[in-house]
């Protein structure tokens, strides 16, 4: 992962993590120490009532109950970003109902 990540810093690309990415990750503690280095070089994208509603909508169409997934898969479209993920199954899925071609890169 921080191969991948260096890959990005240098390509001047800094990737954005969801809000509710971060919820889910984070756990608090001495133990994130390595998930708080990671998160100084990105964008946390916080969620606005719209993209609430936009994520809501998707997750109604992929038939998706995961808000993370659904999450990622709308703000990825949004920005037009690749999706870092290690299951693609359920982004692939999501993207389809948006009509989205979504770029994996897998770790």
């Amino acid at each position: 992962m921080w191969a991948l990540h260096a890959g990005f810093l240098a390509e001047e690309i800094v990737p954005t993590v969801p809000a509710p990415v971060l919820a889910e990750a984070w756990r608090g503690g001495g133990r994130q120490a390595s998930l708080s280095r990671l998160l100084a070089l990105c964008e946390v994208e916080p969620m606005s009532g719209d993209q609430a509603r936009a994520v809501g909508v998707l997750a109604g169409k992929s038939s998706h109950a995961d808000v993370v997934d659904v999450t990622v898969v709308e703000g990825a479209a949004r920005r037009r970003d690749a999706v870092v993920t290690s299951n693609d199954d359920h982004i692939l899925r999501i993207a389809e109902a948006a009509r989205f071609r979504v770029r994996i890169q897998h770790v």
